[in-house]
């Protein structure tokens, strides 16, 4: 019989234990959220992104798929099993009888197509570029999903700093309206004062709803790609990129979409060389065997088969010379698209340089002129040699300009990522994956 201090000693180890597995159960969720609100850094954001992308996972497969069909292309044809009855009488004594007509056999046998070897190579071939076209697509897809992580990280990240812009002047102007408010009790300023600081903190709430709108769309752009939202954390260098703006085209003749073309003319010509094989015929062999009635011998039969191309200029040379425009074809496309795709880069690089420049200028001149204006301002109102309205005037412009710069370092850092990301990143090596 226990006694009921042991009965209680029990009962007490019993609840401690729970308590503790509760503990741990909510260090697990704290230390789960605390993951969760750590902040993604560029880098971080498009692994998740090229982690969790379904479409890679597809071009995979598709890869695969194309890969296991090649190997069964360059394999012969299956043989082909026959039975049947050959001669047998359908009227008179011996009518639907298998044994008493001389000529009546049953015969089993099997027929083999000899396909060239040329045209099993090539029909195997043709899959095989597949396979590597499924391969650069998913290049392609991988540099559009890094590009496009990028550019909604990008977006958060200077929403986020145009929205401190707008608090910091927003908390100013409510000091600014208690100043107004204050001086217009002390018989120092008048109500327009007061009425001007409240428009002024107007325009900044909107101004800050408009940011914050931004913010939550771009917040949804970049938890498409991670799977969840987050804040972002470290600023890219944006001042260089992988690509030799010097000479652009080493890298645009490897670029993704145009290694994918260049996989398209591959099969064309993987077509018209199969189609140059077809000129020449496959030869089919048969072998038979037929058995008589018991007073007959029986019989082996032995035969060939070829197809007569007697409208070859018609059929099979249509077909070559079908192909081989589509050959053509491909090659035009893709030189065209070469042809856009340099364009529009050197357009870029351009742009890129230009918003580097002004941003540049900007820092260097154009804010802290802005900011000592300000300061100048306010010097002057608290001297009492200029107005409320002047100092308003003087922070509004220094809340604008800030607001350009940010927006014009959001513009140059768009056409960062759209250049440094036109070939996929490895992650390991951090060096661009260019699909030869």
């Amino acid at each position: 019989m226990s006694s009921p201090f042991f009965a209680h000693r029990d009962a007490l180890s019993g609840s401690v234990r729970k308590l503790s597995q509760i503990n741990f159960a909510l260090a697990l969720l704290l230390g789960a959220h605390a993951a969760q609100a750590q902040p993604l850094t560029l880098g971080q954001a498009q692994q998740l992104a090229v982690d969790r992308s379904r479409q890679l996972i597809a071009q995979d497969h598709a890869a695969t798929a194309a890969h296991e069909m090649a190997v069964a292309a360059g394999q012969l044809p299956d043989p082909v099993l026959k039975v049947g009855i050959d001669n047998l009488p359908v009227n008179g004594s011996d009518r639907l009888t298998l044994g008493s007509d001389f000529m009546t056999m049953r015969r089993i046998g099997v027929s083999q197509e000899l396909t060239r070897a040329d045209k099993l190579r090539w029909r195997s071939a043709r899959l095989e570029r597949e396979a590597d076209k499924a391969q650069a697509e998913k290049q392609a897809a991988t540099a559009a999903i890094q590009r496009d992580t990028a550019i909604a990280w990008l977006e958060v990240f200077y929403t986020d700093q145009m929205a401190d812009v707008i608090a910091k002047q927003t908390a100013l102007a409510r000091q600014e309206i208690e100043a107004a408010e204050a001086a217009y009790r002390g018989g120092r300023g008048g109500q327009a004062d007061i009425l001007a600081a409240r428009s002024a903190l107007l325009a900044l709430d909107d101004r800050g709803d408009e940011i914050g709108r931004r913010r939550r769309v771009a917040q949804t752009m970049l938890a498409r790609w991670t799977g969840a939202e987050a804040a972002v954390a470290g600023k890219p260098d944006i001042d260089n990129i992988r690509l030799d703006t010097a000479e652009p085209d080493a890298l645009l003749a490897h670029h993704p979409q145009i290694a994918v073309l260049n996989r398209q003319q591959d099969i064309a010509q993987a077509d018209a060389n199969l189609a140059q094989a077809n000129q020449r015929t496959d030869w089919s062999v048969e072998v038979a065997f037929q058995q008589r009635g018991a007073a007959y011998s029986n019989m082996v039969s032995i035969g060939i088969s070829v197809p007569l191309q007697w409208d070859r200029k018609n059929r099979q040379d249509r077909e070559l010379a079908g192909k081989l425009a589509l050959v053509e074809q491909a090659r035009a496309e893709r030189d065209e698209t070469l042809r856009g795709h340099e364009a529009e880069v050197r357009t870029q690089i351009v742009e890129w340089r230009s918003g580097r420049e002004r941003l540049s200028r900007y820092t260097r001149e154009t804010l802290p002129l802005a900011s000592e204006r300000s300061q100048v301002a306010l010097a002057a109102y608290r001297g009492g040699k200029a107005t409320l309205a002047e100092v308003l005037a003087a922070r509004r412009n220094e809340t604008e300009t800030r607001m350009q710069a940010l927006q014009l370092e959001l513009d140059t850092a768009r056409l960062w990522a759209q250049l440094n990301f036109l070939a996929p990143e490895d992650s390991t090596t951090g060096h661009a994956a260019i699909n030869r």
